[in-house]
Formats: structure tokens, sequence, C-alpha cells
């Protein structure tokens, strides 16, 4: 695992389509026990080289429930975006994720870590790509059928501020959705 993650963070697979050059953002270890499958770092990320280390981090912390310093320890938490690298701006925010990451390095990455109880795809691109033809028409559907795709995956929307729309417009996510994702980390961090 150690030389993957070095062959990972030294990646420029795909740097002369990276608006700020390759920064690839990620966690892992072999005893990871819940993998968050997000889009890509946002600049704030890229800079910093934390990932989630921005209001979208601080509300996924907040619905998982759970705090920095087990968020943040990767024999509890692995973080493996979409694509390892900030993409670039869009015309209405952030470049998809870049399409190279994901199959150039998740699945060797997976391979490493036996003890995952839990996977969070967040966001349409994570699901697109884990779920396949599973997927329901929405990205709202595949939330919503969330049980659907119990024990291995939990599908999430992006927790970003500007899905707060969204979460108003759907309250069961709260209420339903929330409730067992509380409820699958406490246990897989308790054990």
């Amino acid at each position: 695992m150690d030389q993957l993650l070095t062959d990972i963070r030294k990646c420029t697979h795909c740097s002369e389509h990276l608006e700020l050059g390759p920064n690839p953002v990620m966690s892992a270890h072999p005893a990871s026990k819940i993998v968050i499958i997000g889009q890509a770092p946002g600049t704030r990320v890229h800079q910093t080289g934390i990932p989630w280390n921005d209001p979208s981090g601080n509300n996924l912390r907040r619905w998982m429930a759970i705090g920095e310093a087990d968020f943040y320890n990767p024999a509890l938490v692995a973080i493996i975006p979409m694509g390892f690298c900030y993409p670039g701006k869009g015309k209405s925010g952030d470049l998809p994720p870049r399409p190279e990451c994901a199959p150039l390095w998740h699945r060797q990455l997976l391979d490493r870590m036996q003890n995952v109880q839990l996977t969070l795809l967040i966001g349409q691109y994570a699901q697109r790509y884990y779920l396949q033809d599973q997927m329901k028409n929405t990205l709202t559907e595949t939330v919503r059928n969330f049980e659907d795709y119990l024990p291995h995956f939990l599908p999430l929307p992006h927790p970003s501020p500007r899905n707060n729309i969204w979460m108003k417009k759907n309250p069961w996510f709260e209420k339903e959705v929330l409730v067992v994702l509380r409820s699958l980390v406490r246990g897989c961090l308790e054990e």
C-alpha cells in the first residue's frame, strides 16, 4: 500500500488537462473501514492538500456525526475521490473529475483494503461509476432508494452548501438517510 500511495501522489498522468497542475489528494490504509468516494478536490483542498477541508467537508462530517480525528485517520476512513486532482473551473462551478483516476487507481486501492464495511458514494460521478445500471433515473431517486445498495454502498448527494435547496426540498434525507448513515458509521468505528 505504501508504494501505491507514493505512486498516486507522484501521478502526472493527466497534468496537461489540469489548470493548477497535479496535486493528488487522497488517503487510504489497509485497515480502512469506511471509504468515501466523492468527486474531486476543490481549490481549497488543492492548496492545502487536506481532503474535504472546506464547508462541504464540514457538512459531510456533520452528516456522519464524526470528528476530524476519526475522519482524518486513514486506518478508519479512506478518502478516494473520482478525480484526485483539482480539475479546473467550468462555466457553473468546477469541472467534472478527470476520467483517468478511477480506472487507473481505484481497484488497486480497494484491493488492498480488506476491512471495508461501508462505501459512501457522494454525488452522481461516484454513483454512476460504481452503481452503473443499478443507479436510478436521478440522483434524488438513487439516494431515496439508498437501502437498495446497502450494506456495501450508501449513495449521498454532495454535501456542498449549494445543495441546501435540495436538502429543504427533500426533508426525508435528514430524517431517514442521515439516521442510517450515522448508525452505520458508529458501527464501523466501534468495531
